[in-house]
């Protein structure tokens, strides 16, 4: 029905973008990510019960 006289429907298709390189942690990088992981681990498991503590004895102290 149509002549395809400049090509244009035998062109490939773009390539897909390709994925960024994402730069890789040094070995002291690493080892400063695991402390502050493992830090904030012990913190959410002791603050709720240090907290606990500091709220009772303010609330001791203001009962007499």
């Amino acid at each position: 029905m149509y002549r395809d006289l400049q090509g244009y429907y035998r062109q490939q298709p773009d390539p897909p973008p390709r994925k960024p390189q994402y730069r890789q942690l040094s070995k002291r990088e690493q080892k400063v990510l695991f402390w502050v992981l493992v830090f904030n681990a012990v913190l959410a498991l002791v603050a709720p019960i240090g907290g606990a503590t500091v709220l009772s004895g303010v609330l001791a102290l203001f009962q007499g």
